[in-house]
């Protein structure tokens, strides 16, 4: 078990679209490894958005509790069916996700986590507007991740107004330039309400 921390849960963003929650009881959950560094605490739940291979890279995290779950868009979505996941330290829920020309939403997930506290954190993964987007925007989601590269999956200014619909706290880009962990220009150009930007490496805690 990872050290958790008295003031919170503690999430670093590790680059591209990889990040790392260490929540306050010191679960340590991974979504989309790839990018940066980070991957030596111990692994309690790893999360995977879909299988392209910039978000699979389950080997670098060679450190794993015996009771470390993997979850994937395999078993998250089936025949159109999103799945819950109610553990000890969080709910996970899959959420719609892909819905462009390069990612099917029948083989793509996002992640809605609601740790012990409350606080809520939203990846999109690879993505453009969906549908579900209105309803999560009723949930008062607390950090949402939007990915805004332009190329594969929505641009910022796509990204901006999805953020709009999903009204959380704090909208943060990811996910901004294939091959590079950070890309500065692309994080300005997301113009959304209460954007937050974080740069590959920082860890911010969660409150």
């Amino acid at each position: 078990m990872a050290e958790g921390t008295a003031s919170g849960h503690r999430l670093l963003y590790q680059g591209h679209g990889s990040l790392r929650i260490v929540t306050k009881e010191g679960k340590v959950i991974y979504i989309d490894p790839y990018a940066g560094e980070g991957y030596d605490l111990p692994a309690d739940l790893i999360l995977i958005t879909h299988g392209h291979q910039d978000h699979t890279a389950v080997n670098l995290i060679g450190n794993r509790n015996d009771d470390c779950r993997i979850i994937t868009y395999k078993e998250a979505l089936i025949n159109g069916e999103y799945k819950t996941y109610d553990l000890e330290y969080a709910r996970v829920e899959a959420v719609q996700a892909g819905n462009n020309r390069n990612h099917d939403i029948r083989e793509c997930v996002g992640w809605l986590i609601t740790l012990s506290d409350g606080i809520t954190v939203y990846a999109t993964g690879d993505t453009s507007t969906t549908d579900q987007m209105k309803e999560l925007g009723e949930r008062g989601i607390d950090y949402a991740f939007f990915v805004c590269d332009g190329i594969y999956n929505m641009d910022p200014e796509e990204a901006a107004s999805c953020a709009g619909m999903v009204n959380a706290r704090h909208n943060i880009p990811y996910h901004m330039a294939p091959g590079k962990p950070f890309d500065q220009k692309k994080a300005e150009m997301f113009d959304a309400p209460n954007r937050l930007i974080i740069p590959a490496g920082e860890e911010i805690t969660l409150e």
